[in-house]
């Protein structure tokens, strides 16, 4: 039997509870089927943490995801909290677990599934061959910077900063450009060098280690042309890596190039293998306890977990075919079925899936 991993698991608010069960149910199976050991333990946070300790991140929390080998979150917020203070809303507390955590990147795989390319908005021949990484930093640049409100003679007026240092910039390149090695050793670096100082030491700080990666084709890509590219030709691309505001909107239109927000998986890592693992779609409260939630975001973010934090690659490629499998038979969520099959409810999704989880 391997070491036991300890699973910090955090369901959240809205339909995370019912993906987060899934996405359980799979590691217990790989558990049976591969020799693995897990323990988890559950915890609270965003907005019903609020609601019952009177704060998205409690003490209690932090230390449950501080004693795991890594975390796995569902969704967090809602429109509940909308109206609340900075210091009670549910993504205060995304940013404070982030910064407690030491999690300085987001890693957000898109990957557009052959059966699924109709789904997307996009022509199937523009989204032929799709498969980009955006690596995206998280503890530096305008959400972290300096922000307050002043009188001036035209009324009240607001200022957030935007900063960067170099530190912060070299360990989110060298990432970018490891992962980049691993896959077809391109890297796009995403800037707004031609208008903001800190795209312009981003852009230095870039070229400086990229001296390191000589295999990696380094391109420069400014933020605005990039939203661009992505719809246009999105195959081009293979990592892309950049600031926190940019990387906050660009990693979302890359996951719709898939078809579904419900489809994508992301990882929140820090030094060494420690992370925090979640789906790329919100709480969505609209549908919460209906069933109709897709699971297959949380479920790929679990192998992300298991390939990533504890380098079990065979069981995270066992659960990534048994959801190609019962994607490929036709099986589809609400979200995915576009009118032309029935449906199936987040549990029976889940069910396929663990049947079609095998060596």
């Amino acid at each position: 039997m391997a070491e036991t991993k300890k699973i910090a698991v955090i369901a959240g608010d809205g339909i995370g509870p019912e993906v987060v069960a899934e996405a359980e149910k799979v590691l217990q199976k790989v558990g049976e089927v591969f020799g693995y050991s897990f323990e988890t333990e559950h915890a609270l946070f965003g907005g019903i943490a609020i609601d019952e300790k009177g704060t998205p991140l409690p003490a209690e929390t932090l230390e449950v995801c501080k004693r795991a080998d890594a975390v796995l979150l569902g969704a967090v917020g809602g429109p509940k909290w909308d109206n609340n203070s900075k210091e009670l809303r549910p993504e205060t507390g995304l940013l404070g677990i982030r910064k407690e955590l030491g999690l300085f990147s987001n890693l957000r795989p898109a990957v557009v599934f052959d059966c699924l390319k109709d789904a997307s908005t996009l022509k199937p021949e523009v989204l032929e061959g799709t498969d980009l990484m955006v690596v995206r930093e998280l503890t530096g640049g305008i959400y972290f910077g300096e922000k307050f409100r002043r009188e001036t003679e035209y009324g009240e007026e607001a200022v957030d900063t935007c900063a960067y240092n170099v530190t912060e910039v070299e360990r989110i390149a060298r990432q970018a450009f490891d992962i980049a090695m691993k896959r077809r050793k391109k890297l796009a670096s995403v800037d707004k060098a031609n208008v903001l100082e800190t795209s312009r030491l981003w852009r230095e700080t870039v070229i400086r280690v990229s001296a390191d990666y000589p295999e990696v084709e380094l391109e420069h890509v400014l933020v605005d042309n990039c939203a661009m590219q992505l719809l246009r030709r999105p195959s081009s691309f293979d990592v892309i890596v950049t600031e926190n505001m940019f990387g906050d909107i660009l990693s979302d239109e890359a996951a719709m190039l898939t078809g579904s927000i419900g489809m994508l998986a992301s990882a929140s890592l820090g030094e060494g293998s420690y992370g925090l693992y979640e789906p790329v779609h919100g709480s969505a409260p609209d549908i919460a306890g209906q069933g109709l939630a897709n699971p297959i975001a949380t479920i790929l973010s679990t192998a992300l977990m298991l390939r990533i934090s504890f380098g079990y690659g065979e069981a995270a490629d066992a659960i990534e075919r048994a959801v190609a499998e019962v994607l490929d038979a036709g099986h589809r969520t609400s979200d995915i079925a576009a009118g032309r099959v029935e449906a199936l409810s987040t549990k029976q999704m889940g069910e396929l899936i663990l049947k079609a989880i095998r060596k």
